[in-house]
């Protein structure tokens, strides 16, 4: 953009009190990309975090790019918390995407590649082997690459091809001999997925690593015979994979095809970006730019001594050999409330006490060891579930499916719309439907985002319900990297409370009114509100006050206003938030007592925790539900209140942990951006993702977070 364009877009999205949502997302994949950086790191972990950045790069272009060329192309209007129009803001993102790409790029070939060397690991290309390392590698390319490579030739008399979301693609154009150069044609040549990103080859000291893109290039010649080849380009595409289902009235039918047909619609989507490596073809480009209506700020230029899709980068990461050189995560300790993990009976267990389980320091074998107890026992009468992403070799899944065969009810409701997990989803469902399990495909038009489980057994002579309520997904897979909360609790009130949610659910039912638990998209905005709101009172009579709420994200404009009005009614305001934040902190006459933090380190933060003071009566949630309006308009979601003075005690520690925490935590600015948080003068290392292993019961109980 031209610098006096640049500075009117700036001024303007100054000026608002809000944050742009996209341009927030980037600011967190530049802390993700910080962690790449930090020196502490080995390069195999560096390696992790620049993977990391481009799957979150390639979803933010599928899903909010996407999103953003749905009002482009269909010329709807939208204007951004930055105050910004459509065309105005996407040259403002593309530009902060552009910055982005190349801080990566530089990243990697600047820090990663050469500290890759000294280990002994080096990316290179065919021309550095020897004869017979050379001769290895086209024997490959004959016998494993050569019958995959489909070359698909686009001119007069054959359609475009379709060219596969985010797979690397050679654009080769060709001229027969003799022909005039107005008659180049194009061909693409899809690199499958399902080719191994690297060849390698081990010496005594060190492992080669062959990009598959360098193989085949050296080869792409046997694909073109007796045509002259005039340009060789190699690119990726990233498509819009951001759709909306339609309401349906035949769940089981139409809503599941719909499901399908949007995923298919995902395969073949809009185009929203290209990367391609430097010394492309201009005559291709242009074609690809007219057929695919973009514009060259949607092209990202990629070097030779680069590398296009650092998502590739998980197979060295993963590689056997360099197993040993990620650091090892601590083994889980058990929970507080739980000490007698793995020796008592869990049903005895939650007959006398509420457990608090904090993933991934207390192991998630608790909850599936109660579903897959609760499916063998004989006095389990019914299993109710919500599930949105499930591990691929799931315990839930086969738990479920031994409840059913030994004649329990078991009920399901399968999140098909959770998105990228659609297609397992479905499968998963599909199995536990043909073993008798009563089935829900989501509910159409509201994602079902809320972790519920109920168990309702036989003791003695009464019937008691056991309920889990979570943050985090029954995934033994994620478990062990995103930080989560857990609730195992035999409590009449919530077990009550959760029958009622699952009725609505599964059901035509409308509670007039749940006692511990608030839920979305019915109540939870202006009940949230309403606890804001009580504090900035509270603040304004000299009462003491305080909000402390740790969520994903933050973009909600009814709860940020709030929000603003407690922090000048002077209430004390501490939100961490991983991600998006579009409320702005420390501005004057707005926002002077509101404090925010990001923490980004060895684990995904995942957990939602909501603090309200109340003048020493105090409300403490914990739950699915971060503060965005699909949350509170578009997703059935819930948050539990936790009453038991040690649990409670624990949620406060954990938001009190997150706010010592100097290795991993960001202070977001007034501006949008983020300074990272550091020791001061002779302060300890305080390291969130470590101090959680080492907590016992007396350090928790002192915790105070209203002084």
């Amino acid at each position: 953009m031209k610098p006096a364009i640049v500075e009117k877009y700036d001024s303007i999205i100054q000026q608002s009190d809000l944050v742009s949502r996209d341009l927030s997302w980037l600011k967190f994949n530049e802390r993700v990309l910080d962690q790449s950086k930090k020196i502490h790191r080995n390069v195999f972990e560096k390696l992790k975090f620049l993977a990391i950045t481009a799957s979150n790069l390639d979803e933010f272009f599928m899903i909010r790019v996407g999103s953003l060329y749905n009002y482009l192309d269909y010329d709807k209007e939208r204007v951004d918390y930055s105050g910004l129009r459509e065309e105005p803001f996407k040259m403002k993102l593309m530009d902060e995407s552009h910055k982005f790409h190349v801080e990566q790029h530089e990243h990697f070939s600047q820090t990663i590649m050469p500290e890759l060397q000294s280990q002994g690991v080096l990316l290179c290309n065919i021309s550095k082997l020897t004869d017979k390392e050379q001769e290895k590698v086209h024997d490959y390319f004959v016998k494993a690459i050569y019958p995959m490579l489909t070359p698909m030739v686009y001119d007069g008399y054959r359609t475009f091809p379709i060219l596969m979301n985010k797979l690397l693609v050679f654009g080769v154009v060709t001229t027969s001999p003799g022909d005039r150069q107005d008659m180049r044609k194009m061909s693409f040549v899809q690199i499958p997925a399902n080719i191994p990103r690297f060849f390698e080859i081990e010496r005594e000291d060190s492992l080669l690593l062959i990009p598959i893109e360098e193989v085949i290039r050296e080869n792409i010649v046997s694909l073109f015979r007796n045509v002259q080849i005039e340009g060789i380009s190699l690119f990726r595409i990233t498509r819009n994979g951001d759709f909306t289902l339609e309401e349906s009235e035949d769940m089981d039918a139409n809503f599941l095809e719909e499901v399908k047909r949007k995923l298919m619609e995902r395969k073949s989507g809009r185009v929203v970006r290209i990367e391609i490596e430097e010394g492309y073809s201009k005559w291709m480009m242009n074609s690809l730019l007219e057929r695919w209506n973009l514009k060259m700020d949607s092209v990202f230029l990629v070097k030779r001594a680069s590398l296009i899709d650092f998502t590739g980068l998980w197979q060295i990461v993963g590689n056997k050999k360099f197993r040993e050189r990620l650091p090892q995560t601590p083994d889980p300790v058990k929970p507080l409330s739980y000490q007698d993990e793995g020796i008592a009976d869990i049903f005895d267990v939650l007959k006398d006490k509420d457990i608090l389980l904090h993933h991934p320091y207390n192991n998630i074998d608790s909850i599936l060891d109660l579903v897959e107890k609760a499916s063998e026992d004989p006095d389990v009468m019914a299993i109710k579930m919500t599930i949105y992403r499930l591990a691929k070799d799931s315990r839930i899944t086969k738990a479920l499916l031994k409840a059913a065969e030994n004649g329990k009810h078991v009920s399901v409701l399968f999140e098909v719309k959770a998105r990228f997990d659609e297609e397992n989803n479905i499968r998963e469902a599909k199995k536990l439907q043909k073993a008798g399990c009563f089935v829900i495909y989501g509910i159409s038009h509201l994602k079902t985002h809320t972790k519920l489980l109920l168990i309702v057994r036989r003791d003695g002579g009464e019937i008691s319900r056991y309920v889990h309520l979570g943050s985090g997904n029954y995934n033994e897979d994620t478990a062990r990297l995103y930080t989560d909360i857990g609730l195992m609790t035999t409590n009449e009130v919530l077990a009550n409370d959760v029958s009622e949610f699952f009725n609505v659910i599964t059901g035509h039912s409308m509670p007039s009114q749940y006692k511990n638990l608030i839920t979305a998209p019915r109540d939870m905005r202006n009940q949230l509100i309403e606890y804001i709101e009580k504090e900035a009172e509270n603040a304004r009579n000299g009462l003491p006050s305080g909000i402390f709420i740790k969520v994903n994200s933050l973009e909600d404009s009814e709860i940020i206003y709030a929000l603003y009005r407690a922090s000048q009614s002077g209430v004390t305001v501490k939100l961490i938030v991983r991600g998006i934040c579009c409320l702005r902190p420390g501005r004057v006459g707005l926002s002077e007592n509101i404090e925010v933090l990001s923490i980004v380190g060895d684990f995904l933060e995942h957990s939602r925790i909501y603090y309200f003071h109340n003048n020493g009566d105090t409300r403490t949630y914990a739950g699915s539900a971060d503060m965005m309006v699909r949350s509170f308009d578009k997703r059935l979601e819930a948050l539990f209140k936790v009453e038991s003075p040690l649990l409670e005690k624990q949620l406060m520690n954990i938001l009190s942990y997150n706010l010592k925490d100097n290795v991993n935590s960001y202070v977001m600015q007034e501006d949008g951006s983020y300074v990272a948080k550091q020791a001061v003068g002779d302060e300890p290392q305080f390291n969130v993702h470590r101090e959680f292993f080492d907590l016992d019961a007396g350090k928790v109980m002192q915790v105070q977070l209203v002084q």
